[in-house]
């Protein structure tokens, strides 16, 4: 859910809310109801989940209450408390983000999307599947929101391409040419969200669930393990979705949209031949992506750890200012003026959240949870997955996928721990349904994007997100089942 698309009279409500549960539960409920310290943390927790779902203050700064209140209160020092906003994870994103600058300022980016939707046809289903494969390989890379602002002016012009010279507006396309319409651009949004899943550095929600594994287990998930489930499971919902959406929810059945041909060959030529900058970036970008998955053989063959996901990913961000593009004029594939676009938020927002679960750990809340959970011993790990994989999807419709998971995994962890089950089992099933929000345009930044586009009626995406919910949840439950059962997450 974004800011923008929050109901004012939701903000204001939430703004002084947040501060009114935080001094009731601070005043009213016993200091020592779980473990000495554990009530001043829910406190503090109350009043940033709550200021995150309403949006009441900007999130980054919500995640910024912990460095006042944890000293202030004597939960834990600052030093301690400050020590999560330095988790490696936040720096393997910063990194990323830094690569995903260059490979947008460059439109580096926009290049492979129109070769590869060259590549899949010009009938109403292979431009789809194109957009489809496009937006999801992009999205891996660079931000979701990015993907889409980037494919969706696209997108609309092909759609241009269907209005008839005699109706301007569009009112005399034909149900397929419509449906064509509405598919293209619900296929946009809904890949941007889950090409993220691929890779670590795709979607924040996956960032997050790494710093908590090195948080709460002292354990690293390197870049390589985490595409072995997230590149197959992303390929799959991406698949899913396409079929869904041409096949079931809104078929086109056009045989040919005339003149994309023209259009995608005309989009090349005003981007030219690659140029020195883009050639560059493209080495740098595909360096740093064989660093991420061959770093085990390279330790391995050195015989010491010296590469890890973080260090590649920075190594990768710092080289995109250090390669010239004309060394003389003092010009680099990107400068420091550039990162005025990167997402300093994001990286606060990690800290905040890792910061109030090592919180939460400290003073015992998370072993509370799960010895409260404990009695439950008939139920079976699948089940308890399937009920909070469901949960996830059914929350991400509402709330920010970020603050879900942020909220949301390390309670899974402690479900985990008093069922005596593996966390990741179930906490990563949570963690890729987060990215799995299709009914609402105030679900996601992308599903706000395409409905923008004034192709998509408010019925046609809740009619298309309920269903692509309900696939998701299928294949990720069923992925993780057969998975899981001969695969573990960390070595």
């Amino acid at each position: 859910m974004s800011e923008a698309s929050t109901p004012s009279t939701l903000r204001r409500t939430g703004f002084f809310l947040g501060p009114a549960l935080f001094l009731i539960i601070l005043i009213f409920v016993d200091p020592n109801l779980i473990a000495p310290g554990a009530t001043k943390v829910m406190a503090v927790g109350v009043l940033m989940i709550t200021w995150w779902i309403t949006e009441a203050v900007p999130n980054p700064v919500a995640a910024l209450v912990p460095l006042i209140l944890f000293p202030a209160l004597g939960i834990m020092s600052m030093s301690e408390t400050a020590a999560p906003f330095a988790n490696p994870a936040i720096f393997l994103f910063m990194g990323g983000f830094m690569i995903a600058l260059a490979l947008e300022k460059h439109n580096l980016h926009e290049r492979i999307a129109i070769n590869l939707i060259r590549l899949t046809g010009t009938s109403g289903n292979g431009i789809i599947l194109g957009f489809t494969l496009s937006t999801g390989l992009i999205s891996m890379w660079i931000s979701n929101t990015a993907t889409a602002l980037m494919m969706l002016p696209i997108g609309v012009s092909v759609i241009q391409l269907l209005r008839r010279k005699d109706s301007p507006g569009g009112e005399n396309l034909s149900k397929g040419e419509k449906n064509f319409a509405l598919g293209l651009m619900l296929s946009i949004g809904y890949a941007a969200s889950l090409g993220g899943m691929a890779t670590i550095i795709g979607t924040p929600p996956n960032v997050v669930f790494a710093g908590f594994a090195k948080e709460f287990y002292n354990q690293d998930i390197s870049f390589f393990r985490w595409m072995i489930v997230g590149v197959p499971l992303s390929v799959t919902t991406l698949f899913a979705c396409y079929w869904m959406i041409t096949r079931f929810l809104f078929p086109n059945n056009l045989p040919k949209i005339e003149g994309s041909e023209a259009l995608i060959a005309n989009r090349l030529r005003e981007l030219g031949p690659m140029r020195k900058e883009e050639r560059l970036t493209l080495l740098v970008f595909a360096l740093t992506s064989s660093f991420w998955i061959f770093q085990q053989q390279l330790n391995s063959s050195l015989g010491a750890e010296i590469f890890n996901d973080t260090n590649i990913a920075i190594t990768g961000g710092v080289l995109m200012f250090l390669v010239p593009v004309n060394f003389k004029s003092n010009e680099f594939l990107i400068s420091w003026d550039d990162t005025k676009r990167l997402p300093w938020g994001i990286l606060i927002l990690f800290g905040g959240g890792i910061a109030l679960a090592k919180g939460m750990e400290s003073t015992g809340i998370i072993k509370g949870i799960g010895d409260s959970i404990a009695g439950l011993q008939g139920v079976s790990i699948w089940e308890m997955m399937f009920i909070l994989t469901l949960a996830s999807i059914i929350l991400t419709e509402f709330m920010s996928n970020v603050a879900l998971v942020t909220i949301f995994v390390p309670v899974v962890f402690g479900i985990a721990k008093g069922l005596n089950f593996d966390p990741y089992i179930l906490a990563l099933p949570v963690t890729f349904a987060a990215s799995c929000a299709f009914m609402f345009p105030i679900s996601t930044p992308p599903n706000a994007i395409v409905f923008s586009s004034g192709h998509i009626k408010m019925k046609d995406m809740v009619k298309g997100g309920i269903v692509l919910d309900i696939v998701c949840l299928l294949i990720i439950f069923l992925f993780s089942y057969f998975f899981f059962t001969n695969f573990s997450l960390v070595n």
